[in-house]
């Protein structure tokens, strides 16, 4: 007796759906092309990026790869995936500013265990904007949909910025030196760093409801505060470079760890407690939290999203073309095994 034939498998009953990838690919097109550059050679969906390199004398090449870690499930929950697309461009390219390059293009990596094409093009527009900013160009990118990965609902968000910067112009903190300056820039909030210590304390799960509460000491919800965007330092910091002998980004790790990496050795930083204002955002955090304050300065940037080491005489010059800069410490002799004191 003849055997039933087996029903005919397909890639979309295995969870992988295509033809949403091509609408995923055709909505994000427009957003992608709003970003291009003189320098770029190839469209949106060709097999490789193409990008000429030009104008530069003895050009070196600046790259860094993030994520934005468990903010976007925040993002998520809340629906405004565009968030963490202007977060992950502007993390990507404060790294690469430390070094004094300018960015050139941006890739991304979007990951989910289902993909709805609209939620992509969120995240693409939110990219787009920040790289129209920094002038950047977003120049391809990958989309994956792996239901065995990623969980129903799940998105993973990476990006690689590739910048520039001319051999003699490379800061590396190698000049700094005993008695320089330790300034400041004010960030926006969390940016991407200490998202799974805070979705803990406020148990955010799967349920957006801790996320819509109000908070009068925040002055609005805990939704809002947390996907308050990673703040751009490239347009501000730009025109001071000459004057900077080192940066530090503030991510994870917080002014600990950040700052002892542009350090040379035999040097450390002393920061004046209450050199800044610390926003209300971690002082809740600390409170809700019941964490030591050891704890807050190693996970959270504190208020400080960029720290700039410059030399005493260049203080009143780069505080005069970047007023928002505040003196919040100095580099002194190492004494004992800290690289880093806050006092």
């Amino acid at each position: 007796m003849p055997q039933p034939r087996p029903k005919a498998s397909t890639y979309t009953a295995a969870g992988v759906n295509i033809a949403a990838a091509q609408k995923a690919v055709n909505l994000i097109k427009k957003h992608a092309r709003s970003t291009f550059r003189s320098e770029v050679l190839s469209d949106v969906g060709f097999f490789g990026g193409l990008f000429q390199l030009k104008g530069y004398k003895e050009p070196v090449l600046v790259s860094s790869a993030d994520d934005v870690g468990t903010k976007i499930k925040v993002a998520a929950l809340l629906g405004r995936l565009h968030t963490v697309g202007i977060d992950i461009v502007n993390h990507c390219v404060n790294d690469i500013l430390t070094c004094g390059a300018e960015p050139l293009f941006f890739l991304d990596y979007i990951g989910v265990g289902r993909l709805v094409p609209e939620q992509v093009e969120a995240i693409v527009q939110g990219l787009a904007a920040a790289c129209r900013a920094a002038g950047c160009a977003l120049i391809g990118g990958e989309m994956a949909e792996m239901p065995d990965i990623y969980t129903e609902g799940a998105h993973d968000l990476v990006g690689f910025v590739v910048g520039v910067v001319e051999k003699d112009k490379i800061i590396d903190g190698k000049t700094i030196a005993e008695g320089d300056v330790l300034l400041g820039l004010a960030s926006s909030g969390l940016h991407t760093n200490g998202y799974s210590l805070v979705r803990q304390i406020f148990e955010i799960k799967s349920d957006v409801s801790p996320l819509q509460v109000y908070y009068p000491a925040l002055g609005r919800t805990l939704g809002e505060e947390l996907l308050e965007p990673h703040r751009a330092y490239y347009p501000l910091l730009k025109p001071v470079l000459p004057l900077v002998k080192g940066m530090a980004h503030i991510t994870g790790g917080g002014l600990v760890d950040n700052v002892a990496r542009v350090l040379p050795k035999g040097l450390m930083a002393q920061f004046q407690d209450g050199g800044w204002v610390v926003p209300p955002i971690f002082q809740f955090i600390q409170q809700q939290g019941d964490v030591a304050q050891n704890e807050m300065f190693h996970v959270f940037n504190m208020g400080i999203g960029m720290v700039i080491v410059c030399s005493l005489k260049d203080v009143d010059q780069l505080i005069a073309a970047v007023p928002e800069a505040k003196v919040i410490g100095e580099v002194t002799k190492q004494s004992g095994r800290a690289r880093v004191v806050i006092r």
